[in-house]
């Protein structure tokens, strides 16, 4: 069987998903309180600025992957309102049950399904915008996610990928202090989990970096690739055009 990474260690790729999967489930009810401590609430301003960049209209068809507790899916149901469409997905269940409580508590209702990025059960040309969320990271094969991704979107449809990417390097000890030490340390304490914090910071850097990734896209289809990086790359917002 062929082999992939699962943070450092080298692992089959039939065991990654079983062992990503594990990692959420440990840490799903405590999620967002981890990620606005880790994040020092900049989770929010970044996830903010994916859905101003997106710019929903009213009436179109929105695809969250890898969803999770459902930021995006919250704001992308209010721009396109009640004659659009939003689905929320995530191939992890206890997150997508997470999201989806959250969701009923602010009186939404969307379609929620638990899928594969990399086999989504989506009819070609079907959505206005796709959008993934720190979730590109965890997948085993990238390229066939962005494909799909590809696939299901609207000729001029957009993909907006939100991921942890490749910090400027006048930043990078600081953050490599942070994210091996600090990190871990806040999982247990918050989420009686510091091994799966501990993944977090080393599937980060395992991830591709800015370029590798825009490269990646345009590699699956995507005509034009813009990159903001957020915080000083700690966070890179990739904008694909499907030409």
């Amino acid at each position: 069987m062929a082999q992939t990474h699962f943070g450092f260690k080298t692992v089959d790729e039939g065991e990654k998903a079983q062992r990503v999967r594990g990692v959420f489930d440990s840490v799903a009810s405590r999620y967002d309180v981890m990620n606005d401590l880790m994040s020092g609430g900049l989770h929010r301003i970044w996830k903010r600025y994916t859905t101003t960049v997106a710019n929903a209209q009213p009436g179109q068809q929105v695809l969250d992957i890898a969803g999770g507790t459902g930021d995006l899916a919250l704001a992308f149901a209010r721009q396109v309102g009640p004659t659009g469409r939003v689905v929320h997905t995530d191939i992890n269940e206890a997150m997508l049950r997470e999201g989806r409580t959250r969701l009923l508590d602010a009186g939404v209702v969307l379609p929620t399904l638990v899928c594969d990025a990399e086999k989504l059960p989506f009819a070609d040309a079907s959505f206005d915008i796709v959008s993934v969320a720190f979730g590109l990271r965890n997948m085993t094969h990238k390229e066939l996610a962005l494909a799909e991704m590809h696939r299901t979107l609207k000729p001029g449809g957009r993909l907006l990928v939100l991921e942890f990417s490749r910090v400027a390097k006048p930043l990078e000890k600081a953050y490599d202090w942070y994210s091996f030490n600090v990190l871990p340390k806040l999982g247990q304490l918050v989420a009686g989990d510091a091994e799966s914090y501990r993944y977090l910071a080393e599937s980060i850097r395992m991830h591709p970096d800015q370029e590798s990734l825009r490269q990646m896209m345009k590699g699956v289809g995507f005509g034009h690739v813009d990159v903001h990086n957020l915080t000083g790359g700690v966070v890179a917002l990739h904008l694909g055009i499907k030409c």
